[in-house]
Parts: structure tokens; C-alpha cells; sequence
């Protein structure tokens, strides 16, 4: 559990980048930054601590899950990202995947240290898959938006961007809580876009070959 932690968000990154379509792929100028700024931002989380202090198996628990463990670890680089592009620093059409996951790598290992004592499967095995789904399912539903601007595509998508998280910290919360059933249902519903994008992308390169 411990490797899968400290390797998963790596391992990802590269079988994603192997199977994206080199016809449509964004562009990854300037991504590698993600790398420095994901060292300082896991040095700063070492040294805050948590934001949350969690009591029980309530709205406490969930808040810190949402902010300390599986949303705001993918939510900060993605927000970095868009201000980054916003002012030119990065081109427009940049992957922003990419930058996220390149940002976790650090985090990966700083976390897979931290939770190694308990050996937990809910923090070692399932936040990895959750940050894997958030960092590369809320991209896929921006391009939709910036694709097809109809409303009738962006009203669906933008729920689809602010469920995204919520569904995460759930899945983790109710795997923590021991509801696995919701949990198993949460994490289905979480990886949705990922899974879709998979599919497609080995369509796609199945085609090609």
C-alpha cells in the first residue's frame, strides 16, 4: 500500500501521457514548474499541519477530508494553473493534468510516509485513485465547456466541475466511515470522466497503430 501511494500519481502520469492523442494533446510547455512549486507546496503542508482538526465520523471529518486530505490537494495546483495561463505564463491550450499531477508527485511521497504507520487502505490506496480522478476528470469537463460553449453543454458541465469534488470527499468519507456501499457508488460515480477519457484514448491509439 505504501508503493501505491508513493508511485501511483507518478505511474499515472506517464501511462496517461503514453496513450494521449498526439494529434489533440495539450500542449506541455512550461508544466515542468509544476515540479518545484509541488516540492515548496508539500514542505508548507509538512509544516502547517492540518487545516481541519476532525472529530468523530461527522461534518468535522468530512470538512477534513475535503480540505486536508482529497480535494484542496488537487484543487490548489488547478487554481495555480488557471491564474498561470490567465496571465500568459503558460499557454492557453497547456495541460493542465499534466501541471497537476506533476504538482502531487511531491505530495505522494510526503503523504505515503505520513500514513504509512497505520497502513490504512482508505488513505494509502483510495486518495491516490481520488486525486488521480479529480486531477484529470475536472480538466476533461473545462475543455467540454471551452469546446462546445452552448448552454445546454456548459449548465451539465459546470455541475458536473463542482460535484466532482464533492463526490470525492464523500467516497472517501463513507470508506471511512465504513459505508462502503456508498462508498463503491461515490467512487464509480468520481471516475466517470477519467475512465470515459481512458476508453477513448486507447480507441483512438488502437486506431492509429
Amino acid at each position: 500500500m505504501l508503493f501505491f501511494c508513493l508511485l501511483w500519481i507518478l505511474l499515472f502520469y506517464f501511462f496517461r501521457r503514453s496513450i494521449a492523442n498526439a494529434g489533440t494533446a495539450a500542449c506541455t510547455d512550461g508544466i515542468v514548474w509544476a515540479l518545484p512549486l509541488g516540492v515548496a507546496n508539500a514542505f508548507l503542508n509538512f509544516f502547517t499541519g492540518v487545516l481541519i482538526m476532525p472529530g468523530g465520523f461527522g461534518f468535522s471529518r468530512w470538512m477534513s477530508g475535503f480540505m486536508d486530505i482529497v480535494c484542496l490537494p488537487v484543487l490548489v495546483p488547478l487554481a495555480v494553473c488557471l491564474l498561470l495561463i490567465a496571465f500568459r505564463v503558460l499557454p492557453g491550450n497547456v495541460d493542465i493534468t499534466g501541471f497537476i499531477m506533476l504538482w502531487l508527485i511531491p505530495l505522494s511521497v510526503l503523504r505515503s510516509i505520513s500514513w504509512s504507520l497505520p497502513g490504512i487502505p482508505v488513505m494509502l490506496v483510495l486518495v491516490p485513485i481520488l486525486w488521480t480522478a479529480l486531477a484529470t476528470g475536472i480538466p476533461i469537463l473545462l475543455a467540454c465547456a471551452k469546446q462546445f460553449s452552448r448552454w445546454y453543454v456548459i449548465v451539465p458541465v459546470t455541475l458536473g466541475i463542482a460535484a466532482l469534488p464533492v463526490t470525492a470527499a464523500t467516497s472517501w468519507w463513507a470508506f471511512y466511515c465504513h459505508i462502503k456501499l456508498t462508498g463503491y457508488l461515490l467512487l464509480i460515480a468520481t471516475l466517470i470522466p477519467v475512465t470515459v477519457w481512458t476508453i477513448v484514448s486507447l480507441v483512438q491509439l488502437k486506431r492509429k497503430s
